[in-house]
């Protein structure tokens, strides 16, 4: 079974490439983003949610646009250059190791074994 803190670092993980993966699609808002994410399991609150965010932005991976919607100020973030690349090479993790654990019928790798360094003394060679 999985440490309760290590599912978190997990499941935070897997929501920051979430996040990032709608606000490529259209900005989005926090709000919307509780919703969206809740439809898959994720149990976020507001509390919880807007630090991600702020540290996204924080991080050049988000952009925020203020909007005034019904004579309020709603924050809406979108994806930067930076936060593509991020998603893009995520995409690619996630794939892999998705396809690699999913795979039916198939034995698991063997463990690698570690190999000393070899020097050209333990070679027969001379120093």
């Amino acid at each position: 079974m999985i440490p309760d803190d290590m599912l978190r670092e997990f499941l935070l993980g897997f929501i920051k490439i979430h996040i990032l993966h709608h606000a490529a699609v259209e900005p989005v808002y926090g709000l919307a983003l509780i919703a969206e994410l809740g439809r898959h399991g994720y149990a976020l609150s507001p509390g919880k949610l807007y630090p991600v965010l702020h540290h996204l932005a924080e991080a050049g991976y988000l952009r925020r646009i203020d909007r005034v919607v019904n004579g309020k100020v709603r924050k809406y973030y979108v994806i930067t250059r930076r936060g593509g690349a991020a998603l893009d090479g995520a995409r690619v993790k996630v794939g892999e190791l998705v396809g690699e654990l999913l795979q039916t019928g198939a034995a698991a790798p063997a463990p690698r074994r570690r190999r000393g360094k070899r020097t050209l003394r333990s070679r027969g060679g001379s120093p």
